[in-house]
């Protein structure tokens, strides 16, 4: 948890999962199943990602070097 790619990681499953729960919302709301407007939907994108950083924080130490439980993050060679 300590590390640089472990922080990347972690944000860059943020900005999915925030993505993910934006697009599924508004996807819902465009189908009438769901009445969702923008700040509905941004609020529960804006929960989903800080419970994606909750999970990366908790899970970490508990397998590989990443975010996940299953998850190591490869560092890049440099040149």
């Amino acid at each position: 948890m300590t590390t640089a790619a472990f922080w990347t990681a972690t944000f860059e499953r943020m900005i999915r999962t925030f993505a993910q729960a934006l697009i599924a919302a508004l996807g819902l709301d465009e189908a009438g199943l769901v009445d969702a407007p923008w700040g509905d939907a941004l609020s529960l994108a804006g929960g989903s990602a800080v419970l994606a950083l909750l999970t990366a924080v908790a899970t970490s130490g508990t397998g590989g070097d990443g975010p996940g439980v299953t998850e190591a993050v490869r560092e890049r060679a440099r040149p």
